[in-house]
């Protein structure tokens, strides 16, 4: 399935019409069956759906590791992925309901379920990263966001060392962005503690519980955060940075892994 479609669109221009051939993203319906159950529907972009599914069971407190997984197959042309998990789901003491889960956050998902206040970790590392770095990483995601170009209606989120980025995921919806990230960390056993992530959306409290449950200690985005996201981001000892575009950006929470040019480490 394509990423995008193409859409005759009529363009006015003052009180000039024309007709041309608009590209919009694909949404695609993806339930998840769990042991042959439905587990919940998201609206996605139509890739890394393996990663998806994988990541969204560990952001929920579905699974740890990839090894409670024994077999995941994805049905993309019906919108299916099955997932047969090495454990019953009800011993896994996992508080679930059926739920449509929007590509859109706000009023389209419940909050608060028990599996955020399981999963949620308070970020430990010691990692420290230059300022220049920080705005680099976010001009590196904007060279790579081709879907976006094309479109305007996707977000892109990228796991990142200081020097560059590793791994970039597109998605409608900047919660599964995240959560192919995710899915792509446990696939491949990766380290979190000398990663950053790159952000092409707002950080709200989902966005930022999701990075808490990847174990990342700096999330950059290049819009701005939320006030709960903030609390959350406090207490969890995540480095939030908001606003990042061209030269500035702004340091929200836990400041004192940004070094200066000077190799100072702010103050926060």
């Amino acid at each position: 399935m394509n990423v995008y479609d193409k859409w005759q669109t009529v363009r006015m221009n003052n009180d000039r019409a024309e007709t041309f051939a608009d590209i919009v993203a694909t949404e695609l319906p993806l339930t998840i069956m769990i042991n042959g159950e439905e587990f919940a529907t998201i609206v996605c972009s139509p890739t890394n759906l393996d990663e998806l599914a994988l990541g969204f069971l560990a952001a929920e407190g579905v699974i740890r590791r990839v090894d409670d997984v024994s077999s995941l197959q994805v049905d993309e042309k019906r919108g299916f992925v099955y997932v047969e998990l090495t454990k019953h789901l009800d011993n896994m003491h996992v508080d679930h309901s059926k739920r449509f889960i929007g590509s859109c956050c706000g009023k389209s998902r419940q909050f608060y379920f028990k599996s955020d206040v399981q999963t949620a970790r308070t970020v430990q590392h010691n990692l420290t990263i230059d300022a220049t770095q920080c705005l680099h990483l976010i001009r590196l995601l904007h060279e790579r966001s081709t879907f976006f170009k094309q479109t305007g209606g996707v977000h892109n989120a990228a796991l990142c060392t200081k020097e560059g980025l590793l791994e970039v995921r597109t998605d409608i919806g900047r919660h599964n962005a995240l959560d192919k990230l995710y899915g792509y960390m446990l696939r491949h056993e990766t380290t979190p503690h000398n990663k950053v992530i790159a952000f092409s959306g707002r950080i709200s409290s989902e966005v930022l519980l999701k990075v808490s449950k990847m174990n990342v200690a700096v999330i950059i985005s290049t819009s701005a955060p939320t006030s709960l996201a903030l609390q959350l981001a406090e207490d969890l000892h995540i480095t939030t940075i908001g606003f990042a575009r061209e030269q500035s950006m702004n340091i929200y929470t836990h400041a004192e892994r940004i070094k200066e040019a000077n190799d100072s480490v702010l103050e926060s």
